[in-house]
């Protein structure tokens, strides 16, 4: 992919670090209220949000508006913001992985993608716990702690270790459990992450070499697609189309594996529920 412009931050510092700055800062805030307590509501049954994710989104959200005025904003925790004619966008999940928070589990990210229009040209997640930062900018290359990623080099998905998340569609979850099941146990083994984020970002890192799930927002995945790209796999909706900001299922490694489940996966009803 060719990179394509950013935009430049009010303060002049370089759109990439300030980003990287950021998602620091915002996890620490989030490390420090993990080891002092955790409240937590409920948007939905299953569903938690804490009083955490709410302040990371004010910290986040008024410091992107703040040096980047002419760029809009998605968050999971607050209104959308209209932006300028440029078509830039700020993407925020100022805590994915809220659950696991919420039970003191120390698997959580902050996640971030600036995209233009439909094209994502830089993807963050920074994991706190681990002071792991992955991140991608279009054309340019992904890096773990500044060392390069790539996805793994596994043929089949009887090689592969394979992550996944349930999301909150019974129906659909219900059908994805029906067809680990069904692949069971020609594979590695499997892996509930809990976080999108970070399970999306280990299969960039090779850590898992498939990620798949059914019911993602742009928040979710937006920062990973392009961790995926730079670092050399596939990423797709489970029918196997192009992925785009409104999109909500993905399968992700690299070609090869990717491959080898979408035809292990077939006329599987998990793969088709909600795009018949």
């Amino acid at each position: 992919m060719e990179p394509i412009a950013l935009p430049r931050s009010a303060s002049g510092v370089a759109t990439p670090r300030f980003a990287e700055a950021l998602v620091r800062e915002a996890g620490a805030v989030i490390l420090s209220r993990f080891r002092d307590g955790v409240a937590v509501e409920y948007k939905g049954w299953r569903n938690v949000v804490t009083a955490t994710d709410y302040e990371v989104d004010r910290l986040m959200t008024e410091r992107l508006a703040r040096e980047f005025p002419d760029c809009g904003l998605l968050s999971e925790e607050s209104p959308p913001v209209a932006g300028g004619e440029g078509g830039y966008r700020w993407v925020i999940d100022p805590l994915d992985g809220t659950k696991n928070f919420s039970q003191r589990l120390p698997t959580f990210a902050v996640n971030l993608a600036l995209v233009r229009h439909e094209d994502v040209l830089l993807g963050l997640t920074y994991d706190p716990s681990r002071d792991e930062l992955f991140l991608a900018e279009r054309g340019r290359g992904a890096w773990l702690n500044g060392a390069p990623m790539r996805v793994s080099g596994k043929a089949t998905v009887a090689e592969s270790l394979v992550g996944f998340d349930m999301g909150y569609d019974n129906d659909r979850a219900g059908l994805l459990l029906d067809f680990l099941r069904s692949v069971w146990p020609a594979m590695q083994g499997m892996r509930n992450i809990g976080s999108s984020a970070l399970g999306i970002a280990y299969v960039a890192a090779g850590r898992t070499d498939l990620y798949i799930h059914h019911l993602l927002s742009p928040w979710d995945f937006l920062p990973g697609l392009l961790m995926i790209q730079e670092a050399g796999g596939v990423a797709t909706e489970r029918d196997g189309s192009s992925l785009k900001v409104a999109t909500h299922g993905m399968v992700a490694g690299n070609a090869a594996v990717h491959a080898d489940l979408m035809r292990i996966a077939g006329d599987h009803p998990w793969r088709w529920a909600g795009l018949r």
